[in-house]
């Protein structure tokens, strides 16, 4: 009888469960509640010492701890700490073949989207892996100070490097916003859990006890690359879908007309400043074929450019979303209009200006490297 050919290149792919988080108890709950419901993951749970230089590596299944190992690192970094061990640390697990699923839990602050975009790129890297979920794990009760508060990684000693400034509100929101599943160690506030559901994507679960977690579930197939990533693109173009319940609102900004770059510096703390997440995309008249990002929450913002607009029509969008007993609506409405050309700028003037300086090359370099 005559058997079917089956490809070289073709391999059974084991299962990887993502785990993010900005607090060990929440990962912890997290990551042992999804071993104890698959009994045949492994876990493996990577931490960064930035003092050290370390990251250290420990991996475990339902018989104890299997290795405990310290690397040193040229740069303690996430970027580093992925290319050097994390990945090939999955990939060596997955091949293994003693294990049905792994349970990856990221260093503290370490965003799910770098390992999925590494592996999305390089799929040959990790032959035997595949990101079958996205979880962030956060504590229900801090979990709107944590998203909308104004503290620094380093205030809380989650600095994945002597770099990061980063504030914790820009990484929980954005491990939400990127997540297949939210994680809450307790139940929060009504007002505080819509909160949740507006930043989270569309069809993401949200669970309120890790001992609630569906690890088969889980394991299953719930990410979806390309569906998360255009959640989470900086240039958005569709509808968004509405805001349910009365604890949280959403304002969507949008125009075609660039912002004038003196008016965006004077604005940027009513755009940007208070107690809510805001993202999107803008452009500049200075700048007219690059994509200029906009990433705040809890009062910080990032911006910078990311990629050129290329064929696509030119788009500042951003959504912001903030809880319902914070009142400052009308004041980023104002604002967002008032950073934006007018009619008569833009019949005087243009959109595309041969200015050679604008004011915003601390964040987004020299205009002429744009152009």
């Amino acid at each position: 009888m005559s058997r079917p050919l089956r490809s070289r290149t073709a391999r059974h792919r084991v299962p990887v469960v993502v785990v993010t988080g900005i607090d060990d108890a929440a990962v912890d709950a997290a990551a042992l509640s999804l071993q104890l419901g698959h009994p045949r993951a492994v876990t493996v749970r990577h931490t960064i010492d930035v003092e050290r230089q370390v990251l250290t590596r420990v991996v475990s299944d339902l018989t104890g701890v299997l290795e405990r190992e310290e690397i040193e690192l040229e740069h303690a970094c996430v970027t580093c700490a992925i290319r050097e061990d994390i990945v090939p640390t999955l990939e060596r697990l997955a091949a293994d073949g003693r294990w049905a699923a792994v349970v990856a839990c990221l260093p503290l602050a370490a965003e799910a989207r770098q390992v999925c975009r590494v592996l999305g790129r390089a799929p040959r890297d990790a032959p035997h892996v595949s990101v079958s979920a996205v979880m962030a794990a956060l504590d229900g009760e801090t979990v709107a100070h944590d998203l909308l508060g104004d503290d620094l990684l380093d205030e809380r000693d989650l600095a994945t490097s002597f770099e990061d400034r980063r504030g914790v509100g820009e990484v929980a929101t954005a491990m939400v916003e990127y997540a297949d599943v939210v994680c809450l160690t307790d139940e929060p506030r009504p007002d505080e859990l819509d909160l949740v559901r507006a930043l989270a994507r569309p069809g993401a679960a949200i669970v309120c006890d890790p001992s609630r977690l569906d690890a088969e579930t889980a394991a299953s197939g719930l990410h979806q690359h390309a569906t998360v990533e255009s959640w989470v693109a900086q240039v958005r173009r569709g509808a968004l879908p509405p805001v349910h319940g009365s604890g949280a609102w959403r304002l969507d900004l949008s125009s075609d007309r660039p912002f004038h770059p003196a008016r965006l510096q004077d604005s940027v703390a009513l755009l940007g400043g208070g107690r809510h997440r805001s993202r999107g995309c803008f452009w500049l008249p200075t700048r007219p074929t690059d994509v200029c990002a906009w990433e705040g929450a809890g009062g910080q913002v990032s911006v910078g450019c990311t990629e050129r607009w290329g064929r696509g029509e030119r788009l500042t969008r951003i959504t912001v979303i903030g809880l319902c007993d914070d009142d400052c609506r009308a004041e980023v409405v104002e604002a967002f209009h008032r950073c934006l050309l007018t009619d008569d700028e833009v019949a005087r003037l243009g959109t595309h200006w041969n200015d050679a300086w604008d004011g915003l090359e601390p964040w987004l370099g020299p205009i002429g490297d744009s152009r």
